[in-house]
């Protein structure tokens, strides 16, 4: 078992023009491990996820995904990454002119060269695994937030990720489509996979993490195991936002 992480950013900087969005990030992740990011709005969480698998570039700094240097631009690297990495966005960004099959199947065969058969076979596999093989011949538009949310985690794990990266996997989803989605993800949790999601929902974050980051203002200001996190944080910026988002909870509760 290799100890060396499977994500290790160092140093890692972006801009937007003038803007940092991102400053000297420093983030080890171990294979296997659970890590929940969050913060306000604005502090650079997506975007630093989005570094991960190069669909942002830093501007300064180090990121290597499983042995493969992605800081550079060279497109055999960020091929190779992901093939490696999952990752499920806000919005499904799902084909709307393709079945839910042919949604899942399209990369494998495309970017693996998997036969059409294994495809399909992969794919069914996880519309079980994430509980809607009944809908493998629908289409998008038929299904609802939750399903088509469930549909975008099938077709990452298609590809037989080793990194599953999770952008607000839930906010926008109707409340209560929102629990079939987490239950899909602490599934996943449950079953070892490298998991980094950037959430707001902090039960998840109780019940699933290894450890959870803060970030404001494109730092990370503190990261611990859920219970010192959430029992005791030492960041005023952090007690303040938990505040937040607790008083936030027990008025929808």
């Amino acid at each position: 078992m290799s100890t060396e992480p499977i994500i290790r950013i160092e140093k890692a900087s972006k801009w937007f023009g003038a803007f940092q969005v991102l400053t000297d990030i420093d983030l080890q992740v171990k294979a296997g491990e659970r890590i929940v990011i969050c913060g306000p709005s604005g502090s650079g969480k997506s975007t630093l996820i989005r570094c991960i698998n190069h669909l942002e570039t830093v501007g300064r700094g180090r990121i290597v995904v499983d042995g493969i240097e992605l800081t550079g631009h060279q497109r055999r690297n960020i091929d190779a990454v992901r093939r490696e990495v999952g990752m499920v966005f806000q919005q499904f960004n799902l084909f709307p002119h393709l079945t839910v099959l042919q949604n899942c199947t399209l990369a494998p065969m495309h970017t693996r060269g998997v036969s059409r058969a294994e495809a399909e076979e992969t794919a069914m596999k996880y519309l079980r695994r994430v509980r809607i093989p009944d809908q493998a011949a629908k289409y998008p538009s038929q299904l609802s937030g939750g399903q088509q949310q469930r549909v975008a985690i099938a077709r990452a794990l298609c590809m037989n990720p080793k990194v599953m990266l999770f952008d607000e996997p839930t906010s926008a989803l109707d409340p209560e489509m929102v629990k079939e989605v987490l239950d899909t993800m602490i599934s996943l949790a449950e079953d070892g996979m490298t998991m980094l999601c950037v959430t707001h929902e902090m039960g998840f974050a109780r019940s699933v993490a290894d450890r959870v980051i803060f970030m404001a203002d494109g730092r990370i200001l503190e990261q611990a195991p859920p219970q010192p996190f959430f029992s005791n944080p030492t960041h005023p910026q952090l007690r303040a936002f938990l505040g937040q988002i607790l008083s936030a909870s027990t008025h929808h509760a």
